[in-house]
């Protein structure tokens, strides 16, 4: 396998084991996952919780930091987030009056998960 392909393997695998911590931590505080990486027009949605009072859409950086993680979020990636979310929610009993909140999951080199909720400025 050549070094391209060998850390391509490395950081998808990377990312999917914080996509499930990130999982674990939403679901003892509640949340069922509705969806796991869900791809929409606008891109991919890493995770997509429930509760009793909505949905949350979950975007999940890792990184060796939380700030360096929190700094791979880009305006362009949060825009095409937001166009997948609203693309979901045609599909939710209440439409775009669905109740939603977008987080940031940031995990850092050691597996330590900081969620910041409302992480886009969207209520």
């Amino acid at each position: 396998m050549g070094r391209r392909t060998s850390q391509g393997s490395v950081s998808y695998h990377a990312g999917h084991a914080a996509e499930l911590r990130v999982a674990a931590d939403y679901e003892r505080r509640g949340f069922s996952i509705a969806h796991r990486r869900w791809r929409g027009a606008g891109g991919e949605i890493d995770l997509i919780a429930r509760n009793g009072s909505g949905l949350v859409f979950i975007e999940v950086k890792k990184s060796t930091s939380f700030e360096s993680a929190a700094a791979r979020i880009s305006q362009r990636q949060i825009d095409r987030i937001c166009a997948s979310a609203a693309q979901f929610l045609e599909n939710e009993p209440g439409g775009q009056l669905t109740n939603v909140r977008f987080d940031a999951a940031l995990v850092d080199g050691s597996g330590a998960v900081q969620i910041i909720e409302n992480a886009f400025g969207h209520a």
